[in-house]
């Protein structure tokens, strides 16, 4: 994690709907790079492919190391609609490496691992805090501003108060 440390206690600025998308894979068999290497290659692609257009829906991602077996994505999207046009999108990258991904898993015999989890969170039903932290998370998705303007507690800023 890089940036400038914002000091104090912050919280996310969005306070609408956010889709929160976490994908990843597990490597079962370290000999078999051409089962896992492909698959660990295409998502630098279309998170490129995500960041140059302001209007895909991707708000934000975070790269994550589970050990040495498991890599994960933490995305942040505006609307599960966006996320599924995306996912859908004939011309993007996902499409074709999907279809290769799905061509890899059938011949690998169980030797790559792959999850995706899915989570729409309504408006108000989301709610952080960071303290003298970098801009990490929802946060560094879309932007931060001081605790006190959406409430001191958790049940405040979650609107339970």
């Amino acid at each position: 994690m890089s940036g400038k440390i914002v000091e104090g206690r912050m919280t996310a600025a969005a306070t609408g709907e956010v889709t929160l998308f976490l994908i990843g894979m597990r490597i079962n068999s370290f000999r078999r790079v051409r089962h896992w290497g492909p698959v660990l290659r295409a998502m630098p692609r279309m998170l490129s492919e995500l960041s140059r257009d302001p209007d895909s829906g991707l708000l934000g991602y975070r790269l994550l190391w589970g050990g040495p077996r498991l890599i994960y994505v933490v995305q942040y999207w505006s609307s599960h609609e966006r996320l599924m046009a995306y996912a859908s999108a004939p011309d993007g990258e996902h499409r074709p490496a999907w279809a290769a991904f799905n061509r890899r898993i059938r011949q690998g015999r169980g030797r790559v691992g792959f999850w995706h989890e899915t989570y729409v969170v309504p408006a108000g039903a989301h709610e952080s805090i960071y303290r003298n932290m970098p801009p990490f998370g929802l946060g560094a998705a879309g932007g931060v501003i001081p605790v006190e303007r959406r409430g001191e507690s958790a049940a405040e800023r979650l609107g339970r108060v």
